[in-house]
This record gives C-alpha cells, structure tokens and sequence, in this order.
C-alpha cells in the first residue's frame, strides 16, 4: 500500500474537510453530537489561512483517505480532527499521521503531543493509549453547539 502523509495546501483543504465530515458522522446521532459535522469549510480555511491551524492529509495511492488539524502552542502540538472514514478504517492510517505526526514535533523541538478525546468514545481512548498517550485530564467542555461534553486530555511526552 503506497501511502503518503504530508501537509495540505491551501487547494487541498477542502478534501480534507470533506473526509472530516464522512468520519464524524457517525457521530451526528450520539445524545450529545460532535460539533465537526457542524464546521464549514469557511470555518476550516479561515483557520488554515490566519496560521491558526496546520491540515495533514492521509494519501494511499494519491487518494485522500485520512485527515487531521494541527497547532503549535507554548505547551507542544495539539492536534484535532483526527479523521479516517468508515470505508477506509483499518489500515492503520490514523496511526500513519500520528506517526507522522509525533516526527514532526520532534523535529521541532517540541516536548509533547495533546489532544482532547470524548469520554463516550473508549476506543478512541485506547487508540491514543495503545500509542504511548496518558490521560492527563478530565473536563467537561462546552462545544460550539452548546452542548456539554465530557472529555480526556490525552497527552504524549517525547524524548530526543
């Protein structure tokens, strides 16, 4: 399987908000939705264009199958959105990013990954866990649709 992960441009942000919305809507009817299936590729590119956030695609054999949004704050690299849809689930592409992901940081000279992880979702827990990530955290946070959510802050250490 030829894969390939690296940044997206500007042109490319639409594809991965597209594969965004495919892998979060499964999580449209959950009692408290995710406010992915809500963000406008507006929203997104607006995002991307202002430097607040960087998007990794996912490519296998030239196609976009995997998505995922990223930042550098004084703490590390959060990263959000982690997005693979059902067709294209197990081939270990969201562990591909990640990968690519925890590289990038290093060579950064950044000294943790970070992201926030729903409670409801245990197996998205244990994928973060089965990758060295702790939980460091738990919070309710209120989400852009006004919802409550309970969550996880999963954090990765990194050494050099």
């Amino acid at each position: 399987m030829n894969v390939e992960v690296r940044e997206a441009t500007e042109y490319e942000v639409g594809a991965a908000h597209h594969i965004m919305l495919e892998a979060f809507e499964e999580y449209r009817y959950l009692n408290v939705p995710s406010s992915a299936i809500n963000e406008s590729l507006t929203y997104v590119l607006n995002q991307y264009r202002m430097g607040k956030e960087k998007v990794l695609l996912c490519l296998v054999h030239g196609t976009p199958l995997g998505s995922l949004r990223f930042s550098i704050n004084e703490n590390g690299l959060y990263f959000l959105r982690v997005s693979v849809p059902p067709y294209a689930r197990g081939r270990g592409l969201a562990k591909t990013m990640l990968a690519w992901l925890e590289n990038y940081a290093i060579s950064t000279n950044l000294s943790k990954l970070e992201c926030r992880v729903r409670m409801s979702l245990p197996q998205n827990v244990h994928l973060y866990q089965s990758l060295g990530y702790r939980a460091v955290k738990e919070e309710t946070v209120t989400n852009p649709n006004g919802f409550d959510v309970k969550t996880v802050v999963m954090e990765k250490r990194l050494s050099y």
